[in-house]
């Protein structure tokens, strides 16, 4: 009977299985989890209202703080070091290739111990200019640029070559047909893939707890993790879980929209 069916009649029938097959796991789920106890671990309204505002006016101030410092390192640098990528000098491409290969590589968290450990180990008595926050934009800045630079060098060759063809047509040299014409396209070619990132920094900054801060250093999953401890409950990992939210699902929101809107422009 099966084959007597048409290809969208069996694409129904399949779709209806997988929607029944998770309607069925919800049930079970929602018959058999014990949602008193997890109201008691993770919903606890007072405890939850006791965080405010500190953790508005604190931690996520931080969070966002160290978010737009990392990505704004990571943003210069990483105009860098694409350059140096679709550099003709080949020293400047080998050590954009191996910056680019080495910190893509490596753990963000390895990235972090570096410049918290390693750092002042090699240059003794060498601060980082402002404290834990310049550390978390080295930190967050280094990761950044690898991921940037590699968007960027793809925005930039995306960049039709007449127009830089016409741009020395106009007696531009070519630095500043770069600066002029071709990087302000690109960045308008990249705005999705970056703001993405600014994403994926906006979690990464929980690295910051590696570096021992202080109570006003705090970040988001730092500041839950601390209350969580003191009053053994999990609410307060919950609100710190809601207030990433609050800053990624937006963000997430407009990079669709940005992405939608290339689409239709190309």
């Amino acid at each position: 009977m099966t084959s007597r069916l048409t290809r969208s009649q069996r694409r129904r029938v399949s779709r209806g299985i997988q929607y029944a097959l998770f309607a069925a796991v919800l049930v079970l789920i929602g018959f058999y989890a014990d949602w008193d106890r997890l109201r008691n671990q993770f919903a606890q309204k007072d405890l939850a209202l006791r965080l405010f505002p500190e953790i508005i006016t604190t931690a996520l101030r931080n969070t966002v703080v160290y978010t737009l410092s990392g990505f704004l390192l990571g943003l210069v640098l990483g105009l860098v070091i694409a350059m140096m990528r679709l550099s003709s000098v080949a020293p400047y491409r080998w050590v954009a290739s191996v910056y680019i290969e080495l910190f893509r590589g490596l753990p963000a968290l390895l990235i972090f111990i570096f410049v918290g450990v390693a750092v002042p180990l090699a240059f003794p008595g060498t601060e980082i200019p402002g404290g834990t926050y310049g550390k978390v934009a080295l930190g967050l800045g280094l990761v950044a640029a690898a991921y940037m630079a590699e968007t960027i060098r793809a925005g930039i060759q995306a960049v039709p070559k007449g127009q830089m063809e016409a741009a020395r047509s106009l007696g531009f040299s070519h630095a500043r047909a770069m600066v002029s014409v071709i990087i302000p396209q690109a960045f308008r070619i990249v705005i999705p893939p970056l703001t993405n990132e600014l994403v994926l920094l906006f979690k990464d900054s929980s690295l910051v707890l590696f570096l021992g801060v202080t109570l006003q250093e705090r970040e988001l999953t730092k500041f839950g993790r601390d209350l969580a401890s003191q009053t053994a409950n999990s609410t307060p990992i919950l609100v710190a879980g809601l207030c990433y939210l609050l800053v990624t699902v937006p963000l997430s929101f407009v990079v669709r929209r940005l992405e939608a809107r290339a689409a239709k422009a190309t």
